[in-house]
């Protein structure tokens, strides 16, 4: 008999909604196969099962869940288990007499785009996630601006912004930040660019190379991609480098991550990353795209931009801020780091060994 818990999803939010049970009380299931879907604040997420048995829940659809909650179990008997743990009290959800279920989640961002009960019938499904709402209302993800109250202009904030900014508030509440920048010569890596995206047919372009280059110093720094722990006491080193890349669509931020860099080729690399810019434009990212980085690359592409000072993100350990050039070849490339993680000495050795990467791209 296995337990099933609730992972953690995302280092922003403390409970999850259980919003649709895929496989029946009592049913057969076999392991890999979907069973759930729970929703965070920033996509829905399928839960597979790890075994095979027969699946037996623990708590009804529309209940919201902790990380590490037990919510079902799967045996080998079709027979119910005993319950060891009493049911969390389910969420508020709305049922329409005559249609679907939907979700607190769902009611709430359809009152904010203005998204009727009768749009949301059509849709012709048994329980109505807000994930189902935001393909209902694309491309117009942001109601219309209104009069303010003082003459002026009222604009609602998108949720992806809204999103942003508390991981803003909670990284500047709870994480101790440095900074440290230094002058590097893109012209190499800019020249290299060129040539693999000629050679692969693929835009290969800074963010591409920045995430080549940052992988290849996780076997020498590995501090920079460690998660500290819940007590602060410790810090979780991955065995290899997760990296997270900033994609703004306009509506909003998103940091989808490329898991273990350093195995991709560049053709890998542009192709996964041209998926997550066009991914960005419609929020359809699955909660494993948006989970798991250690280092953080944020891309300021406008010309004129010459210092960024990124936000180190909860769960993160640093964020390397990438600037075009400004003078000829040359541009500030700087770091944020969580110093309860790493040193400004360490910031200093890192930055060195990463400048001589991306200096001679074709030596490092």
């Amino acid at each position: 008999m296995a337990d099933i818990r609730v992972p953690k999803l995302n280092n922003n939010d403390a409970e999850y909604l259980l919003v649709e049970w895929l496989v029946e009380d009592g049913a057969p299931i076999r392991a890999g196969d979907p069973m759930v879907i729970v929703e965070t604040s920033k996509a829905a997420e399928e839960l597979t099962a790890e075994e095979s048995g027969h699946l037996h829940h623990g708590v009804p659809a529309g209940t919201w869940c902790r990380p590490a909650q037990s919510i079902a179990r799967i045996t080998a008997s079709a027979a119910a288990p005993a319950r060891r743990e009493p049911a969390a009290v389910p969420a508020p959800a709305v049922p329409e007499a005559d249609g679907p279920l939907i979700t607190e989640p769902a009611r709430a961002l359809m009152n904010e785009l203005g998204i009727t009960e009768d749009a949301v019938r059509a849709l012709g499904v048994a329980v109505v996630r807000r994930t189902d709402v935001e393909r209902l209302a694309a491309p117009a993800a942001r109601p219309a601006d209104v009069p303010g109250p003082a003459g002026g202009t009222r604009r609602t904030l998108s949720r992806v912004q809204r999103a942003v900014g508390r991981a803003v508030e909670t990284s500047h509440q709870t994480i101790p930040a440095a900074y440290t920048a230094v002058r590097m010569d893109l012209g190499p890596l800019l020249a290299r660019a060129t040539r693999l995206t000629r050679e692969t047919r693929r835009p290969v372009g800074l963010a591409e190379l920045f995430v080549m280059a940052v992988a290849e110093t996780h076997a020498d720094h590995p501090m920079f991609f460690a998660t500290l722990t819940p007590d602060g006491t410790a810090a979780d080193i991955p065995d290899a480098p997760h990296i997270g890349v900033t994609v703004d669509a306009g509506e909003g931020l998103f940091v989808p991550v490329v898991h273990d860099a350093a195995r991709m080729g560049v053709k890998e690399l542009a192709t996964l990353l041209m998926k997550y810019r066009v991914a960005a434009a419609g929020g359809e990212f699955t909660e494993r795209e948006l989970s798991g980085a250690g280092m953080v690359i944020t891309l300021h592409t406008e010309p004129d931009v010459v210092l960024a000072i990124p936000y180190v993100l909860p769960g993160t350990a640093c964020a390397l801020a990438v600037t075009p050039p400004s003078d000829g070849t040359r541009a500030t490339i700087g770091i944020a780091y969580d110093h309860r993680l790493v040193n400004g000495r360490d910031a200093a050795l890192y930055m060195g060994r990463l400048k001589q990467i991306i200096e001679t791209p074709e030596t490092a």
